[in-house]
């Protein structure tokens, strides 16, 4: 196991209009992984013929993920940061939240993942990611290119439906479709669980050498989880989610909540099952601003009841979206600092992506133990 040094850190939020400063925006790109491994990237359209899809009737439950994993050096296109037809919708989206015009936002920008490259070889340890409530798997793209170039394949997970855009094989792409009524949150909490338990599911397939995809499209050769040392992690939401999946389901041995609440109500103290039960497996807590701990009952409740190695961090300087790719993607749209520090803060964005790398890699590091 690998040790490092480790920087200190730590509802559901559209972004809202914002000023834009008279500087004209740089293009948009993400820091560069900085693991020993070069990285790769393939997508994979899963289908739960078993499930009605509960959002869209007529349908069986499909979702898009993005694996990525450590790679051999050289060869292969950079992967772009979201598929043509999504990037498009998602962009105007963000833009009409942004207050700025749509060609400013461009999320067809290059990754640092590379497409069809073999993999470096060996089983990897899992690493899964599900976003924040209505936001695309894109968003955590800088910290799942890190975690592959260290040593772990990766696996981010659309919920489809959620998302303005989710791009599917053939350019289709399904737009937003949300749940109402006073069950919304039970109900779209729910379905997250059960879109991981299906991408667990597909794990499992590859690593008995078989190809969950849909289409069977070609897998990069090698690519090979260890579904015995599998992790996840997720923001807002999906911090909620990786919780109350490892409730349910023990093959996810160690979790990670970026500033997620893991409550229905905070108000009712409707709280979910693993802040009223607590988990055995190790769980880290990260938060920012004015949330930690002290301030949200739903952890509260959770520390009270939880039996595993549990750590809180705070980013006492950030802002919820700190823990996404915005944190670096705003300031490179030319907005104002004043304007975009509700949403990341006014942490230099640099130190905390670099000290959120760090944080989660070794958490995960202690508890999945990549092969160096």
């Amino acid at each position: 196991m690998r040790k490092r040094l480790v920087a200190g850190l730590t509802g559901v939020l559209l972004l809202t209009a914002l000023p834009v400063s008279a500087a004209a925006a740089t293009g948009l790109a993400l820091p560069a992984p900085t693991g020993p491994f070069a990285v790769g990237s393939v997508d994979l359209h899963l289908v739960d013929h078993a499930r009605p899809d509960p959002w869209v009737a007529g349908k069986a439950r499909e979702l898009m993920v993005t694996v990525r994993y450590p790679a051999r050096s050289g060869g292969g296109p950079r992967v772009p940061y979201q598929a043509p037809g999504a990037a498009a919708v998602l962009a105007a989206e963000d833009a009409r939240q942004l207050g700025i015009a749509a060609d400013r936002v461009r999320y067809t920008f290059p990754t640092h993942a590379r497409a069809g490259v073999p993999a470096a070889g060996g089983r990897r340890p899992v690493v899964l990611y599900s976003p924040g409530a209505k936001y695309p798997r894109s968003v955590g793209t800088a910290q799942l290119e890190q975690l592959a170039g260290e040593g772990y394949l990766t696996v981010a997970i659309d919920h489809t439906h959620e998302p303005a855009a989710v791009e599917f094989p053939g350019g289709r792409v399904e737009r937003q479709v949300l749940p109402t009524g006073p069950d919304a949150g039970r109900r779209l909490i729910a379905t997250r669980v059960a879109d991981t338990r299906l991408v667990l599911d597909a794990l499992e397939t590859l690593a008995r050498g078989g190809n969950p995809d849909a289409e069977h499209r070609a897998l990069p050769a090698g690519l090979a989880p260890d579904v015995s040392r599998i992790g996840m992690f997720g923001h807002s939401a999906g911090g909620f989610t990786t919780a109350e999946t490892m409730v349910s389901d023990a093959r996810v041995a160690a979790g990670a909540d970026l500033d997620g609440s893991m409550a229905y109500s905070q108000s009712a103290r409707e709280f979910g099952r693993a802040a009223d039960e607590g988990l055995d497996q190790p769980f880290l807590l990260l938060s920012a601003g004015n949330h930690n701990a002290a301030s949200d009952p739903s952890w509260q409740e959770f520390l009270a009841h939880q039996r595993g190695p549990v750590r809180t961090q705070h980013l006492p300087d950030g802002e919820h979206f700190s823990y996404t790719d915005y944190q670096v993607l705003l300031p490179r749209l030319g907005l104002a600092p004043a304007a975009i520090a509700p949403f990341v803060g006014t942490v230099d964005p640099d130190r905390s992506v670099t000290g959120q790398r760090a944080t989660l890699g070794a958490f995960f590091d202690r508890y999945l133990e990549p092969d160096c």
